[in-house]
């Protein structure tokens, strides 16, 4: 996990308590949406501190009891946009499915943002055929000029790109209004001047040509339209951004499973429903529903998501075991310590969320510029404008409404406004998936400065899972060597134990049925296989069921130099078969330190 300290509490003057809150919002388009929603939020008295993170769509406000959720989703509306219920992040589920209101919501708009592409889509692309590519395939200008007279094509492209600009571009005219209004220009004021002016223009050429200076009679609509559909496209793909992270999170919460088994009852129960004290059987196979401590039974659990760890950790009465973990194929009965938002997973979630939502420096750079560029832009504009009718040859006002076009809409500053928070946000998503979390999104940006990679062993530069590598056998063994390992597979099968797997795994053909089978904690297992006493171990079991092991002491000594574990095999008495068991490197693992390497960087193993 990479950590950083969380932000100090700051007390208030009043000494009361500050509480957080946490909006979702919906129909924030750029860096001026979120600056104007935040510095209503801000202007609110007893408010601490506002922060709105354009990616998550999520205002964090800081207040003062006297300040209520409800004054600040009023101050919210009040800037022209929504808000939308946000459950808590234990609640938090798969989205739509299982109601999940903010999900829901989001994805709804997802799927209408995506609606009004295909329909902007679907009206611009034959004011491309007939306009555009009369341009670049000449025989098709001829064709087109021969069966539609050019005042009737021109009435066409009126339709199509009225239909784009107030079906599917009608929402920047919303938007552009609302921010006029809050005297805060933004994106939306610069697509809708734009388009509008093209739109405007092309319009008086089709129908008022007489009013425009001679030469200058020409349409844009393709323009227009073009400028609406791409701009659209563009939200739709920060909207699936937004959902792909959101759902990197919900596969976090989706590894609690939904029910569990009250110890004593015939029918699972909703996770929701346990309290603290409850106790809960977990059946092998299952995964853990809460936070708690084992009071019955011993079994492995694989922890991998919440340590990375790839071998199971054996749990026996009084060990602690965490939700969306997985048991294996023992049965435990564990008393519930934590439930919903106290348990590790949920504070798990919280965190990424946490560090979502909060701003690393570049992104205060960049708002601090967002926050003049439009009004900065619409100056230039204008500029250019009034240059180009002055300066361009005649006929200048084609020039100059082209020149004042452009200047709007390359400036659109949904790049700079979104470029930092939507990697913040698809970043820290997809390392949470891979087991890497975020505290704060600073960390983040502090990592450019990294020089030393500290690496894990097990199941990082390894396959994490333990493999039969080597077998030895006793100088004049009393059973060969395939029957040895067969017999100590026999014994291992029933154990969960990673080296027992690695056995069972390396023994060919069906295994016989072990009886009196006993396991010495530390040492390793005993057991009856097909009328023989069979133990598996260390060299202190075997020496506990009388077994001298010196003749394997050179092949020991090499085994235990090449890190492997060493297994003995005793077969009535003798000692038979020393097996090595390793955990094997993954086959990129030498790559991908080289490549750091290459990088200039430092690497370390934490083993």
């Amino acid at each position: 996990m990479i950590d950083l300290q969380t932000a100090p509490v700051v007390a208030p003057a009043d000494g009361d308590p500050e509480h957080d809150e946490s909006l979702a919002i919906l129909g924030m388009t750029c860096a001026a949406c979120s600056g104007r929603v935040e510095r209503r939020l801000a202007g609110i008295p007893g408010v601490a501190s506002a922060s709105v993170n354009l990616a998550t769509e999520r205002a964090v406000v800081r207040a003062a009891p006297s300040v209520t959720r409800a004054m600040l989703e009023e101050a919210v509306r009040a800037a022209g946009y929504d808000v939308i219920p946000q459950p808590a992040a234990a609640d938090a589920s798969a989205g739509e499915a299982t109601g999940d209101p903010e999900a829901a919501a989001r994805a709804g708009a997802t799927r209408a943002l995506g609606r009004r592409v295909l329909v902007a889509a679907a009206l611009t692309l034959p004011l491309w055929i007939l306009e555009m590519g009369t341009h670049l395939v000449p025989a098709w200008h001829h064709v087109v000029a021969s069966v539609v007279p050019t005042p009737v094509l021109w009435r066409v492209f009126f339709v199509l790109s009225t239909l784009v600009q107030l079906g599917p571009g009608r929402a920047f005219y919303r938007g552009a209004a609302a921010a006029l209004r809050a005297r805060a220009p933004d994106m939306n004021v610069l697509v809708a001047l734009g388009t509008t002016a093209a739109w405007a223009y092309s319009a008086v050429a089709t129908f008022a040509p007489s009013l425009l200076p001679p030469g200058a009679v020409h349409v844009y609509y393709e323009a227009a339209a073009t400028v609406v559909t791409l701009v659209l496209v563009g939200k739709w793909i920060e909207a699936r951004a937004r959902t792909r992270s959101s759902d990197s999170l919900r596969a976090l919460l989706r590894l609690q499973p939904p029910t569990a088994r009250r110890e004593g009852d015939t029918a699972d129960v909703p996770v929701s429903a346990l309290a603290v004290g409850d106790r809960v059987r977990i059946r092998p196979g299952e995964r853990v529903p809460v936070d708690g401590t084992v009071e019955e039974g011993t079994s492995y659990v694989d922890e991998a998501m919440l340590t990375g760890e790839a071998a199971p950790v054996s749990k026996t009465v009084g060990a602690d075991v965490t939700g969306g973990t997985v048991n294996g194929a023992g049965s435990l009965v564990v008393r519930v310590a934590r439930t919903g938002e106290a348990t590790t997973l949920a504070r798990l979630v919280k965190m990424v969320e946490d560090a979502q939502a909060s701003r690393p420096p570049i992104q205060a750079a960049a708002d601090r510029v967002v926050a003049v560029f439009v009004p900065v832009v619409l100056a230039v504009a204008a500029l250019a404008f009034a240059a180009h009718l002055v300066w361009a040859p005649s006929p200048a006002l084609p020039s100059a409404l082209v020149a004042f076009v452009s200047v709007l809409v390359v400036a659109c500053p949904c790049a700079v406004g979104l470029a930092t928070p939507v990697a913040m946000l698809v970043g820290t998503g997809r390392a949470a998936t891979l087991g890497v979390l975020f505290r704060r999104a600073d960390t983040v940006e502090a990592l450019a400065s990294i020089r030393t990679i500290a690496f894990d062993k097990t199941g990082t530069l390894t396959e994490g899972r333990p493999v039969v590598v080597r077998r030895v056998a006793a100088p004049m063994p009393t059973v060969d060597e395939a029957t040895a390992l067969r017999l100590a597979a026999a014994v291992e099968a029933a154990s969960e134990h990673p080296v027992a797997r690695a056995l069972v795994a390396a023994a060919d053909g069906a295994l016989p049925v072990a009886t009196d089978v006993a396991a010495v904690a530390g040492e390793g297992i005993a057991g009856t296989v097909e009328g023989r006493r069979v133990a598996v171990g260390s060299a202190r079991m075997a020496a506990r069921v009388g077994a001298s092991v010196e003749a394997f002491a050179a092949a020991a000594d090499e085994m235990a130099g090449a890190a492997e574990t060493l297994v003995y095999v005793v077969v009535d008495g003798a000692a038979v078969l020393l097996v090595g068991v390793a955990d094997a490197l993954r086959p990129d693992a030498a790559a991908s330190v080289a490549a750091l390497h290459r990088l200039g960087l430092r690497t370390a193993l934490i083993s």
